[in-house]
């Protein structure tokens, strides 16, 4: 299966005030706790080091694992690729992304290897792992850990009847636990990563509900294409891929948190006019508390902590802000959530949130 190894090794910060009253840098946190364990905040470990061993998959390797890339193995397809699932005889299953060739006629075999590199080098627990890649016959994929509960995307929007929903708490810690990777690629990489791409769908859930944030370090192919964001996640100075910055990512990642307040589309066409757009629509209501017990999404049933909420959606106001420099930096985020969860002495069934996860892939 292996045709060879490469080894390979991995901050900047910007300032704002913000009216939340942040300024610490956030603790650790340890995905093994339950987001009720009051370790939850103060246990995480950012994986640097200098000895990072990645897998150079063949060409014939990943076709066979793939079923010759099968539209049945076909887990998603983005602005720059469609992603595979690879399963092999030993029980191991990665996924994999086919890099669309037009964005890498100027490059060479090498240079795909060095961005893979590259991206190898981000190590953070909520960040998908790169495991491997492959360059040959003019093909570029890159093979991440595969996660079997799917995307935020699909817990929020595509839910059938014998799904749970994610349950507050749960809300929480997977915002959470995104914003402490985007604060990762901005403050603790240097030179600072734009991420370009953050939205629900490129948010992976582990088996514990834990957020993976996918398409880490591949902004150089989203600057190559002339697709943007998907509707409704763009922020209002991005015309084009070019003009993203890290502040455009909080926009996005605000949008996220707003799907996971509310439970709907960024951009929903089937909504009457003047609520098909989710930012729009949310943001007159964010500080009314009467309207924003309307906003929260049916699914959640009424269980919920108001004053979280609440906190919730302060945090979400101040990222959607149509002007980038009144937006916070993401260390000011991710200590606004911190402290949301410290205050928070609300409790769930702990088995409320969790998707089957026992069944063959």
């Amino acid at each position: 299966m292996v045709t060879g190894l490469k080894s390979s090794d991995s901050s900047s910060s910007l300032g704002l005030h913000s009216s939340l009253s942040m300024g610490l840098m956030p603790t650790p946190l340890d995905h093994t706790k339950s987001f009720d364990d009051g370790e939850f905040v103060n246990h995480m470990s950012i994986k640097r080091s200098s000895s990072i061993r990645m897998t150079c998959y063949s060409w014939a390797d990943l076709q066979t694992a793939t079923g010759n890339f099968a539209t049945g193995r076909l887990l998603g397809e983005g602005t720059i690729g469609r992603v595979y699932r690879a399963k092999y005889a030993d029980g191991k299953v990665f996924a994999v992304k086919k890099i669309d060739s037009s964005l890498l006629q100027d490059r060479q075999g090498g240079d795909f290897a060095q961005i893979a590199s590259n991206i190898s080098k981000l190590r953070h627990p909520n960040i998908a792992e790169l495991v491997g890649y492959c360059s040959e016959q003019g093909q570029n994929m890159l093979v991440h850990e595969y996660y079997r509960n799917g995307s935020l995307h699909e817990f929020l929007h595509l839910s059938d009847d014998f799904s749970k929903p994610l349950t507050w708490n749960t809300r929480v810690r997977i915002a959470l636990g995104t914003a402490r990777a985007v604060e990762y690629l901005h403050e603790g990489c240097s030179p600072s990563s734009v991420h370009k791409n953050i939205k629900s769908s490129n948010i992976l859930l582990d088996t514990e509900l834990n957020p993976r944030l996918c398409e880490c370090g591949l902004a150089t192919f989203h600057q190559r294409t002339s697709k943007n964001l998907g509707s409704g996640y763009n922020a209002p100075e991005c015309t084009k891929p070019s003009a993203y910055t890290l502040k455009s990512d909080v926009y996005s990642f605000g949008v996220v948190m707003l799907e996971l307040l509310t439970g709907r589309m960024p951009f929903d066409s089937s909504k009457p006019r003047l609520e098909q757009s989710l930012v729009r629509w949310a943001i007159p209501q964010l500080h009314d508390i009467d309207a924003l017990g309307r906003m929260v999404d049916p699914a959640l049933r009424g269980l919920y902590p108001p004053k979280s909420v609440s906190r919730f959606a302060d945090v979400i106001a101040l990222c959607v802000q149509p002007e980038p420099e009144f937006r916070p930096q993401m260390s000011e985020v991710v200590e606004a959530l911190v402290r949301l969860v410290q205050r928070s002495s609300f409790r769930e069934d702990p088995g409320a949130s969790r998707r089957m996860d026992d069944y063959d892939y």
